[in-house]
């Protein structure tokens, strides 16, 4: 059941997270429904972020030894 909330932030911040939500097909209530429940499901200390949680996995597992390794493996 979905229940009014209301929030004072800084109105440039609300005007960039329109904008967001805008280009990603959403609303602002729904982002920060999402957030909220993404908040109230992880440890704090052991939260990432939505972006991180889309790229885990996606390289093999397999050692790079140095910077040199990782950025040939990233850049192909």
């Amino acid at each position: 059941m979905d229940t009014k909330l209301t929030l004072k932030l800084d109105s440039e911040i609300i005007s960039e997270a329109k904008s967001y939500a805008k280009d990603h097909n959403s609303s602002l209530s729904r982002l920060v429904e999402k957030f909220l429940r993404n908040l109230t499901r992880q440890d704090v200390k052991t939260m990432t972020s939505p972006l991180v949680q889309e790229l885990s996995g996606i390289m093999e597992k397999r050692q790079l030894t140095d910077e040199t390794d990782r950025y040939k493996y990233l850049m192909k």
